[in-house]
């Protein structure tokens, strides 16, 4: 059973023991040499594990280098930590020796399933929203933190569709997860949009719903505008464009209740050159140096 809260986790502590509350990128191959030629002023970069789950390569040779200077956030997309079967340990142990290798500022993954079976989809499914669910996300978290020896941020998802199961909301949900499990947020503003604007909610009050105190970085990224079966709009979170100006807003609102976070602004698709994708966060580090001379001068 999912104990209350495990306390032998470390709590969410000071932030100079995490990422800086600065904005950061994902890391992408293309722009591996830039970086190191120039070192840009950022706060940190982010990987998906799944990339550099091998002994070695180009990838180990430039993140190694990369790691040096800055923090780094590693973000699994395959635990499938929603699945009905039991964890990949192959995986997690790959995932372990990985966060050995590079000892992350932040560990994060998805409220999501992957895998059925034998097979495994590329892609972040969604769950429903039940006691039953919740009592399997909830263990699945207490063993990969109880496996790798530290606490990990679980991100909200980003919907297209919601269960005639479930019986709990997703603010509701994720606060019970966090509360067993003594798991953190990883606030993904853009999914939050995206699930509001899809579902007919307001976003600020799907802000203010969640357990913010537990914020431990926020993600920013673009997404793509499609349309339902029934002719309606339908947001996609495709990381594919820039970040539209009403996720922007709803970001501003965001950090007015948690104060300054480390914020990642995401590209998976479409990646531009690496000067555009550093100024669209230096966008993030002037809401979050605002906020933070605001806290000195208050």
């Amino acid at each position: 059973m999912t104990s209350p809260v495990n306390m032998a986790l470390p709590s969410r502590g000071a932030r100079a023991k995490s990422l800086p509350a600065r904005a950061g990128v994902g890391l992408k191959p293309a722009h591996f040499q830039e970086i190191l030629a120039t070192q840009p002023d950022i706060g940190f970069f982010e990987v998906h594990a799944e990339n550099y789950m091998v002994p070695g390569g180009p990838h180990h040779h430039y993140l190694s280098r990369i790691r040096a200077h800055y923090p780094l956030s590693i973000h699994g997309v395959g635990l499938s930590i929603g699945a009905d079967a039991a964890l990949d340990m192959d995986h997690l142990d790959a995932l372990a020796v990985l966060l050995a290798r590079y000892q992350p500022q932040s560990f994060s993954e998805h409220l999501a399933w992957s895998s059925h079976g034998p097979a495994f989809l590329n892609d972040l499914l969604p769950l429903p929203y039940n006691t039953a669910t919740l009592q399997r996300v909830c263990d699945h978290i207490d063993q990969v933190q109880s496996h790798l020896g530290r606490r990990m941020l679980l991100e909200n998802p980003a919907t297209y569709l919601e269960f005639t199961a479930s019986t709990w909301d997703e603010a509701a949900f994720l606060s019970e997860v966090l509360r067993r499990t003594g798991c953190g947020l990883l606030l993904d503003v853009n999914n939050v949009y995206v699930s509001s604007i899809n579902h007919g909610r307001d976003a600020h009050a799907a802000i203010r719903a969640l357990p913010l105190a537990q914020v431990g970085e926020i993600h920013l990224a673009g997404f793509a505008r499609a349309q339902d079966g029934n002719g309606d709009l339908l947001l996609i979170d495709s990381h594919g464009a820039p970040v539209a100006q009403a996720v922007w807003d709803l970001y501003a609102f965001t950090l007015g209740l948690t104060g300054p976070v480390a914020t990642l602004l995401e590209r998976d698709n479409d990646v531009p050159a690496w000067p555009v994708l550093l100024a669209e966060a230096h966008l993030a580090d002037q809401q979050l140096l605002a906020l933070r001379t605001e806290e000195v001068t208050a």
